[in-house]
């Protein structure tokens, strides 16, 4: 079910306004992967519009506090687990709000309108309510993204053995890959990146192409992947569905959300051997960085599936990999 978006709903670029209004506000996640959607109860503004639950942020309070304060009040649960993620700043027309957005993956209780509000699961990609107040349509794509990003070594690996563990890792959940292979030629590219898209698209993985717009629209894939002198350079954002960026500062991190891309990589956050002789930030850096970003940071140096949970009380939307992405199953 879809609406037109209400045209007397604008971006924080359209409309300045003195003040900002601080918001607290909850993506509840289950298992499963849907999250929970609230319909704005009558008498409030924008009644009957479907956003995710939360709220203001009172004077000196806390926004994790007033997380866990709001669902109480609207929902009647108690967060038991939340993941400080993504940050946005939007303009209505009656006040600009910044929306800190927390991913909720445990509390206790039930949820249940406690003001008379409908509410719904839903799924990333699979959004059945409408309408959706507009602040919350980049949220939605985020949601699309997983918390686990590969990336591609297939020379170093030998191309055989690196198309084995591909299948082996796409049966075990891989759903987004970065092709990097930067000693091959572009026809060489195109080859293997072709082959990685077939493998993928079952799956329904997300193939992103480094550097390369040409081979990305020449195999098929979801996007590309800017190195950080390509981000800094770019005029706008190119032209696919998909697009991210590797970074290694705010700089950089800024011009990402800037060009409006769909993620950053940030690295190195421990020491690597791809990139020895680079300082690694370590997780309190990181999370220095990525703090106040509106669009999802990866983790990326040194990582393996046991700094998951780090990486989310770090600000970080999940960990990118490379040779540990690929061990055998």
């Amino acid at each position: 079910m879809t609406k037109t978006p209400d045209p007397s709903l604008h971006p924080s670029s359209s409309i300045p306004h003195p003040s900002i209004l601080d918001v607290a506000a909850a993506v509840i996640q289950r298992p499963d992967g849907s999250f929970l959607l609230a319909e704005r109860p009558a008498g409030k503004p924008y009644a009957g519009w479907w956003e995710f639950p939360g709220g203001k942020i009172e004077a000196n309070e806390d926004a994790r506090a007033a997380l866990a304060r709001e669902l109480h009040e609207e929902l009647g649960i108690d967060v038991r687990r939340a993941y400080p993620w993504l940050t946005r700043v939007y303009s209505y027309p009656h006040a600009t709000v910044r929306l800190y957005f927390f991913r909720v993956t445990a509390w206790r209780g039930e949820p249940h309108g406690k003001e008379n509000q409908h509410f719904g699961w839903q799924f990333p990609g699979r959004v059945e309510v409408a309408p959706l107040l507009p602040a919350n349509g980049p949220i939605l794509k985020a949601l699309e993204l997983p918390s686990r990003l590969a990336i591609t070594c297939a020379t170093e690996m030998g191309t055989d053995l690196f198309l084995q563990r591909l299948d082996q890792a796409l049966a075990h959940g891989l759903r987004l890959i970065q092709v990097r292979e930067k000693t091959l030629s572009e026809e060489e590219l195109a080859s293997l990146s072709t082959e990685i898209v077939r493998r993928a698209a079952p799956h329904g993985a997300k193939v992103l192409i480094n550097g390369s717009s040409a081979v990305a629209k020449r195999c098929g894939a979801d996007g590309v992947h800017l190195s950080s002198a390509q981000l800094m350079s770019l005029p706008q954002r190119p032209d696919f569905p998909w697009c991210g960026a590797s970074c290694h500062d705010r700089k950089e991190l800024e011009r990402a959300a800037e060009l409006e891309l769909d993620y950053a990589v940030l690295s190195p956050v421990k020491a690597t051997l791809t990139h020895p002789d680079a300082p690694p930030l370590g997780w309190d850096a990181f999370a220095d960085l990525a703090r106040g970003l509106p669009l999802p940071v990866y983790a990326l140096g040194g990582m393996n599936a046991e700094d998951m949970e780090t990486a989310w009380r770090s600000g970080a939307h999940g960990i990118a990999m490379l040779r540990s992405a690929w061990r055998a199953m």
